[in-house]
């Protein structure tokens, strides 16, 4: 077997975990759930969540990913080689990122196909129902969608192919400033527009009085879906990392880089959307049926300035769709690779088979199998509730229960502070250490358990 590779240096450790966590939760799933859960209300208490739970979560994935130098799914394993249960249950850390991945290619590839569309003249003259109507008879076409798809899926997988430094590390140095660009561009524009100070408003001044165990459920799950934490990609990612980078400071910074990019895209969309005066409540569909509409009557008088917004618009989704699929593909990639001794070749088509071929199921749920439910819902439908609602949380908790309380507290204290080299991290190792042991444990099944209720 080949040896080990690992990220080259510090900014190569936070560019590619930023780059895992900073995607299509941010600009696609972050601004409809804030408009469906009351702005601000929402993004306070997704700030809550992804500061006391989700962080600790995250840095604890790394804990295990470095300690073991293993793939996702073998980590716990073999940091508890005596438990059956640990070895097993690692299966999910890699069936989680096949599901995930095999719906988000599909929004992939829709992104992908509005770019293009976005350069063309006719794209630009329809009313709001035309809009939708477009949208609407793209995703149920038995074929557009399901080639754009693979062309997406194919791009992500070639990244990975490359392997860890020439293909995740140097993908992730370049598209990452890119896409900061591109959203910082997109806001400013956004917030010049008339009327978008009510969309500003709506985003940062909260209705305390709209805070419910709802409104945290929903912050929380998007919380774990933007920074990947229960997703085995940060596992994955952290046996990468060597043992001389200071695993805290590279958290921290991947966190503050994740919530500052959630709110840019927040400030890219919502003033928008105020300033053309439509519902910010819109669901899944706000940046794929509005967001046309709205660049086309802000730019009305300039034809050319709707078609550049909204094709960097569109390239922005598809860079973030892209860096959330490269980190999904590499956990099973490297699972191949451990398990089966298969060259990274090889792995990276296998993983485009299963992705594939499940990414065209879920394609034609919205066209040829829409009557196809499982639990009453499509299957696109179902394997985003699926993993949203039950599959991360799950991962996540078995991931703080293996670090609170299987883990010797010795060997967690000695990935935080490097065995002693990092004086700083132990005032905050028992900060960490109880939210991870405590909180975190109980706030993940309160959110369970309510999910399943509701």
């Amino acid at each position: 077997m080949a040896p080990r590779e690992n990220f080259s240096s510090r900014l190569s450790v936070i560019v590619a975990m930023a780059g895992s966590a900073i995607g299509l939760g941010n600009i696609w799933r972050f601004p409809y759930l804030a408009g469906e859960q009351g702005g601000a209300t929402f993004v306070f208490a997704y700030i809550l969540a992804t500061l006391f739970i989700t962080l600790p979560l995250f840095l604890s994935e790394i804990i295990i990913g470095r300690r073991s130098r293993s793939n996702a799914r073998d980590a716990m394993g073999v940091l508890a080689p005596k438990s059956r249960f640990w070895k097993n249950i690692g299966i999910l850390a890699v069936l989680i990122p096949i599901i995930i991945n095999s719906y988000y290619s599909v929004i992939g590839g829709w992104s992908l196909d509005y770019m293009i569309k976005s350069m063309t003249p006719g794209f630009f003259h329809a009313s709001p129902g035309e809009v939708s109507r477009v949208f609407s008879d793209f995703i149920s076409s038995p074929w557009e969608p399901i080639a754009m798809h693979l062309v997406f899926l194919g791009i992500s997988v070639l990244v990975v192919a490359r392997g860890v430094k020439t293909g995740i590390e140097k993908f992730s140095k370049i598209i990452l400033p890119v896409l900061f660009v591109l959203v910082i561009v997109i806001a400013v524009y956004s917030i010049s527009l008339p009327g978008a100070m009510a969309g500003v408003s709506y985003l940062f001044k909260p209705d305390f009085s709209k805070l419910t165990p709802e409104t945290f459920a929903y912050a929380m799950g998007q919380s774990f879906y933007s920074l990947s934490v229960g997703m085995g990609a940060i596992i994955t990612y952290g046996s990468y990392v060597r043992k001389e980078e200071n695993i805290m400071v590279s958290s921290a910074w991947t966190g503050i880089s994740d919530l500052v990019f959630a709110l840019l895209a927040g400030l890219a969309i919502m003033p928008a959307v105020f300033a053309a005066g439509i519902e910010p409540g819109s669901g899944p569909g706000l940046i794929f049926q509005s967001v046309p509409y709205i660049f086309a009557e802000m730019g009305s008088g300039v034809p050319l300035l709707s078609a550049v917004i909204s094709t960097l618009f569109f390239l922005a989704v598809v860079v973030a769709a892209m860096t959330s699929c490269v980190s999904l593909i590499e956990v099973g990639v490297a699972w191949l690779m451990e398990r089966f001794n298969l060259r990274r070749s090889a792995a990276c088509k296998w993983i485009f088979l299963v992705c594939g071929v499940l990414g065209v199921l879920c394609s034609l749920s919205f066209g040829p199998l829409n009557d196809l439910h499982i639990a009453g819902r499509t299957l696109f439908d179902f394997f985003d509730w699926a993993s949203s609602n039950i599959l991360l949380l799950l991962m996540g908790l078995l991931v703080v229960i293996f670090v609170g309380h299987v883990m010797k507290k010795a060997d967690v204290r000695d990935e935080i502070t490097n065995s002693g080299g990092f004086k700083g991290n132990f005032r905050l190792f028992g900060i960490f250490y109880f939210l991870v042991r405590w909180v975190c444990p109980v706030a993940v099944l309160v959110i369970f358990f309510f999910n399943f209720l509701g």
